[in-house]
Formats: C-alpha cells, structure tokens, sequence
C-alpha cells in the first residue's frame, strides 16, 4: 500500500511521502484556521507546510517538479499562506487597524522585491553564462571574474521567499498578544533582509564581475586550438544520465598517441564527466561548435548515434569513427546510421560478423577490429570464490525505449532471480546494480527495483539472526569500523581534491581554474582505488548489496563477484574479460537454442527462463569450477567477441587511430594538390613517383 502510494505520488522514500502527505493536509488546514479562526491552529498548521515543502526541497524531490507544472509552485504556495494571514487577521477583527493595512503593504513591497530579486538573479547568470564550458583549456588570455558567493545564487528563489518568516512570525504574535510591535518589527525585518539580499545581487551586475562576450570567449578557445593542435577527438552528446557513456572512453584518451580533445555539447554532461587529463571543450550551440578551428583534428571518435553529431559529421578534413559504449547483441549495435562515418571499430570479429548479418549498409571493409581497452581495470577469474560464500552480481539493463520484453530481465524476472538467489541451497551472497536508466521510461520497473532492494535488505537483517552469520559479524565488527572510519576520511579526502575553485563557483569559474596536473589526478585515482577497498571491507561478505550511482563502478563490482546475471548488453560482453561463469535472462521467451542463435554473448552462458529456475547451474559451475561444463566456451568466445590479448587493446586502438589519421592526411593533401592545379591542366601522370604524404605529428603527450 505504501509503496504503491509513493509510486503514485513520485516520491523517493517514506519520509518523503510523509512530507508530502503534511504538505497536502497542512494547506487546508491553514485555510480552516483562518476561518474559523483560531491563532494557535493557524501557527502550527502554517509551521507544518514550512518544515515539509523544506524537506522536499532540501531531498530534491520529483514531487516539487510535479506542484509546479499544475500551477502550485513554491511562490504560489508562499503566497497562499500569506492571502491565509490576511483572512485570519481579518477574521480577527482587525481590518479596521493600522497593522491591518501595515501587513498589506509589507506583503505588496515584498513581493515587488521577489519581482525584483528574480529579475537580478536571472540578469547575473545569464552575464555569467559562457558559449563554452572548458576543462585543461587554458584561458588564461581573459579574464573570468569570481562568481558571486554560492549563498546568494544557490537555490536563491527559495531563500527570498522565505524570508516573509519574519513578517508571519512577528503577526502571528501580534495578533496573539495585541502588542502591535511584533507585527511592524516582523514586516520591517522582511523588506529589510529583502532589500539587503536586492541590493547584494545588484553589486554583482557591475562591469567588471561580468565574464567577457561570447566572441572574446570563442576567440580565446581558437587561440589555444591552434596552440594545441589537436588530432584526435572524442566527440559526446546525450542527457546528463548517459554520462558514463563518456567517462568509459576517459582512461583510453589518455592514452592515445597524438593530441587528444574532448569535446561535448551539454552543459549537463560537463558537470558530469570524471576527472581527466584531456583538455575538455563543451560547446552547447551549433553555431559556435562549426566555427571553431578544428583544422588540425584527423580523427573523429563517437561514442553514441545522436542527432548533433552531424555537426561534426559535416567536416570533411577529419575521418569519422563510431566506437560506441559498448559491444553486445542488441539492435543499437547495428544502427543503420553507422553508415555515416568513416569506419566502425568493433571489439572483435563478433562485430563484424554483427554487422554482416543485419546488413544495414555497413561495408565489412569500413570495420575495424580494435579489442576494448576499457577492458584493462577487470580482473581475471582466479578459479575459486574470493570469500567463504560465493558472490553474484544481478546487474540488468534497463526498461528501453519500447516494450520489448527482452529488453530487461527486470520486469518479468528480476524478483524470481533474487528470491531464487536467496533461497540456494548453498548461501551466496548478492550485489544488485541495475542500469543507471533503470525506470525513467516505465514506472513498472522502478517499482520492481524497489521490491528487489527490499527484498536483499530484508535478506541481510535475516541473516544476522542466524547464529553463523552474528559470529562472523562479531568477528568482523572491528575490521569494519575501521573500514568504514577510512571511507569516510577518503571520501573527505576526495571531496576537498574535486574542488578546484572556491565553493560555489558557476561554470565560467571553474574554467578558469580547471587546469590540472598529473600529480593530482594520480592522487586521485589513489584516494579512489583506497575508497573501493575501503567500501567493499565495510560490510560483510555474507550482506547482500543494492549498488546504485557512480560508485562503486560496474567492474568494481565484477572484480568481487565470482559470477553474474544479466541480458543482452554490453555488461555481459565485458563480464567475459573475466573469465567467470555468467547466465543471461530469456525474457522473450524465444528458447534456448533460438536465442543463443540471436545472441552471441549467450553461446557460453546459462539461459534463465523468467522463472528462473536455471539458476542451479549457474551455482553449481560456481561451487565447483572443475565440473564447469562451459569454461572451455567462456575462453573461445572471448577471443571472438573481444579480440585477441596480443597485441593490447591499447595497442589496437593507437594503431587503427594512426593508420586512420593518415589516410585523413592524404585526402587533405589530395584535395589541396587539386585545387592548386590550373585550371585546363592534364591530370597527374599516375606512373610518377609520389611523395609520402604528410602526416601529422601524432607521438606528442598527451598533457601538453
């Protein structure tokens, strides 16, 4: 009943929907207090929608979003509460006095304030709003101003509103106590901190707090460009849900031979993206991304088929590659619109045998084997179980775009693996990390993923009644404090390195100071490697785990599990790095040998039905590696799905980028050679000698 009611109201939790529940009956009973009226009803029924519109304001809730779009935004609410007031103070036959007409006034000049704050508000972000959001760019060449103090501008809207507490506090106690003092200090502090907040944002409409114009700015960024002279971008546009498509590729860029640039079309996925050593340029107009000298860049990478790639797509000195964000079975990795690029690299001949069989317009010689250097960070299977009790990972893809009901195991099986799961005969342990879309198109598979986290918390509280596991959480107790004491200093630790600028610096600031140096990322990516350690030590390894968000990262959790579940998608192509026994849901229902037909990822792996009654199998490899009967498959269809280990993906990759880089060149200088021909000339003698064509320089490091 509860969670069906949360579901309803689109709230995130109990306490939310207990918030929400007060918001809702708060209102009418301010209104029946003001009728009838009663002061001491009034203040607490009034004090009850402050506390809770706060609270879900402060938890970010999706119920805020919801009251605005029918008309019953934070403002209008505050201003009910206000025309609620003068009701009450009315209905205290107090029409007829001065404070009467001093709260009138006092209400009118406020909200003229709020017209007046908003107006600033907006006026500042907008003079402080760059064409462009930069990381490692150095714009040193203008000047960028600090931002105004994060306490002015940060949920700024708020913060003027609530400053009628005052007003309705001071009234309130007036009207209690007929002293009329209270009611004119209320009002007067009101407009006071009202003005006084006016009166700080129009200080930072000044000239000089003002970022330079947009032409200054792109000026600037053309002028390290040629400084620079990239040869290698990796192109991204998506929402700010789809950054991990971006951050995957991050580590291989930083490795790639030549001059890297990253380049991005939303503001949203710049906040997103991780730390890097890539110069980083986010472009959110056309306009301005195919004005920018981008002369020197030979290839192009995509990591997804969006409609914005075409303007990058249109120039024609640059080789285009899709690369994707992962290599799995599913129809995004057949898009008839890779026909557009130059070539697409796949993992292995898997890929390519892909494309051969959709037959979507993609030229087998356009295909490029380049292995998948994300790959590196997993970690091979070393035959057994890590702890006592195996570990496995549910990790199924999300809902998609349609109804498909093989496009998630999640639906129509999720808790019949879970309950399956907990119910084996020999105990194991789960981690649950579903896909990051996870019901943001149907609210059937965010339910499901509540029941599934509801199911493993309960499982774990469970557990620690049984004598076996309160020994080993006896035993472990100080191991894990101190586990948890280390995670939260790393997590501290972290914090204060990913502030580069001072706290509550806007965009165009932390441009300014986005440069970074290797020793801080390399300190980094220590305080986040002893972050992990920390957090997989933390808690037991009989606790099942619900892992949402960033981190721990997906192959985090392959490198503590010794098998996993999942569908059709690239997580089960990479979770064959590993070596482990794996089992891949048939939601469709298509059979066994049908779907291994469809799925290549599938022909090494246990096919669950949606009962899920399959699972023993999957247990039984895991229990007894020896008696694995799919581990010789597992090995084969590696190599086929990922290529060979020698030489490296790295390797791979550098080595397609350059031969890429070079045929870009000649195109280049073929077509200069032509338009410098006088026109009439008889075409070049094909038998003379030609000049190896000029490549550009693509060994330089990457951190210039």
């Amino acid at each position: 009943m509860i969670s069906t009611a949360i579901r309803l109201a689109r709230v995130g939790s109990r306490s939310e929907l207990a918030a929400a529940v007060l918001l809702g009956l708060g209102y009418p009973c301010v209104l029946l207090a003001a009728l009838i009226p009663n002061l001491g009803f009034f203040a607490g029924a009034a004090a009850v929608t402050y506390a809770a519109d706060r609270f879900l304001h402060m938890r970010g809730s999706y119920l805020v979003n919801r009251l605005q779009k029918v008309r019953a935004g934070l403002s209008i609410r505050f201003l009910v509460r206000q025309l609620l007031l003068i009701l009450l103070v009315a209905r205290l036959d107090l029409a007829d006095r001065v404070i009467f007409y001093v709260m009138l006034g006092g209400f009118l000049v406020f909200y003229a304030l709020q017209v007046c704050h908003g107006a600033l508000a907006t006026l500042i972000r907008l003079r402080r709003t760059m064409p462009v959001v930069t990381r490692n760019v150095d714009l040193s060449a203008i000047r960028i101003p600090d931002a105004p103090p994060g306490g002015l501008l940060r949920r700024s809207g708020e913060k003027i509103l609530h400053l009628d507490l005052p007003a309705v506090a001071g009234l309130i106690v007036a009207a209690w106590t007929n002293d009329y003092v209270y009611g004119y200090v209320g009002v007067g502090l009101t407009i006071g901190l009202g003005v006084l907040y006016v009166g700080a944002l129009t200080w930072y409409l000044r000239g000089r707090r003002r970022v330079p114009a947009a032409s200054t700015v792109l000026t600037a960024v053309d002028g390290w460009l040629r400084e620079y002279r990239p040869t290698v971008v990796l192109y991204f546009s998506g929402s700010k849900e789809s950054a991990y498509q971006v951050n995957m590729w991050l580590e291989t860029m930083e490795q790639i031979e030549g001059r890297p640039l990253i380049l991005l079309r939303e503001r949203g996925i710049a906040a997103q993206l991780a730390p890097t050593a890539v110069p980083v340029i986010c472009v959110p107009g056309g306009t301005h991304l195919m004005n920018l000298d981008l002369s020197t860049v030979r290839v192009a990478l995509y990591a997804a088929n969006v409609g914005k790639n075409i303007h990058l797509l249109r120039v024609p000195t640059m080789k285009h590659v899709f690369i994707g964000h992962g290599d799995s079975d599913k129809l995004a990795s057949v898009n008839p619109y890779s026909k557009a690029y130059d070539e697409v690299w796949t993992a292995g001949r898997a890929g390519r045998d892909r494309y051969a069989l959709a037959d979507v317009g993609v030229r087998d010689e356009d295909i490029v084997e380049v292995g998948r250097p994300q790959l590196a960070p997993i970690q091979l299977s070393s035959g057994a179980p890590k702890n006592p009790i195996p570990t496995v990972l549910y990790a199924p893809t999300w809902e998609g775009w349609d109804d498909n009901p093989g496009n998630t195991s999640l639906l129509l099986a999720g808790e019949n693996i879970i309950k399956r799961l907990l119910a084996a005969e020999r105990p194991v342990r789960v981690i649950y990390k579903p896909h990051p879309f996870t019901g943001i198109r149907d609210p059937k598979a965010k339910a499901v993923h509540g029941r599934i986290a509801n199911l493993l918390s309960a499982a774990t509280a469970a557990r620690l009644t049984e004598p076996r596991w309160a020994e080993a959480a006896a035993a472990a107790s100080a191991e894990q404090s101190a586990a948890l004491a280390e995670l939260a200093r790393t997590e501290t630790a972290l914090a204060a390195l990913d502030a580069p600028g001072r706290a509550g610096g806007d965009e165009a600031e932390r441009s300014r100071v986005s440069l970074v140096d290797q020793g801080w990322l390399d300190e980094a990516k220590r305080l986040r490697d002893e972050w992990n350690d920390a957090y997989w030590r933390s808690f037991g390894y009989w606790e099942h785990r619900v892992v949402t968000g960033p981190e721990p990262k997906l192959y985090d959790c392959f490198n503590q599990s010794d098998a996993m579940v999942s569908d059709i998608s690239s997580v089960v192509s990479d979770f064959i790095a590993s070596g482990k026994p794996y089992a891949v849901t048939d939601s469709a229902e298509l059979g066994v040998e049908e779907f291994k037909r469809q799925n290549t990822a599938v022909r090494a792996a246990v096919v669950l039905s949606n009962s899920a009654v399959e699972l023993d199998e999957l247990l039984t490899s895991v229990a007894d590696p020896a008696a694995d009967p799919l581990a010789r498959a597992r090995t084969e269809l590696k190599r086929y799905l990922l290529g060979p280990d020698e030489p490296t993906s790295m390797e791979q990759f550098n080595a397609a980028t350059r031969e890429l880089a070079e045929k870009a060149q000649a195109r280049n200088t073929g077509v200069e050679q032509r338009l410098a021909e006088p026109e009439g000339a008889a075409p070049p003698d094909d038998s003379a000698p030609t000049a190896e064509p000029e490549v550009n320089d693509l060994d330089s490091p990457v951190r210039g």
